[in-house]
């Protein structure tokens, strides 16, 4: 799937990964806007890296112009 298709999934709360992807990364999904010290904090990816846990994930062009993406969950 593409980055485009994909990006639905996302929204709808799949995690999603590019079968390319052959280190510790588990998924990618997206959060919800939260409150931070009492300011809106706008939606934004994380990416699950086994070992590690969670960190901010920003798609790369390569990522974007991908046709790799897969739902995982």
């Amino acid at each position: 799937m593409s980055f485009e298709e994909i990006l639905p999934e996302l929204k709808a709360g799949k995690k999603v990964i590019r079968q390319g992807w052959h280190g510790l990364e588990e998924y990618v999904c997206l959060m919800d806007p939260k409150e931070l010290e009492g300011q809106t904090m706008n939606p934004y990816f994380v990416i699950m890296v086994k070992g590690e846990g969670y960190t901010m994930f920003t798609p790369t062009v390569c990522d974007i112009l991908a046709n790799d993406w897969k739902v995982v969950a």
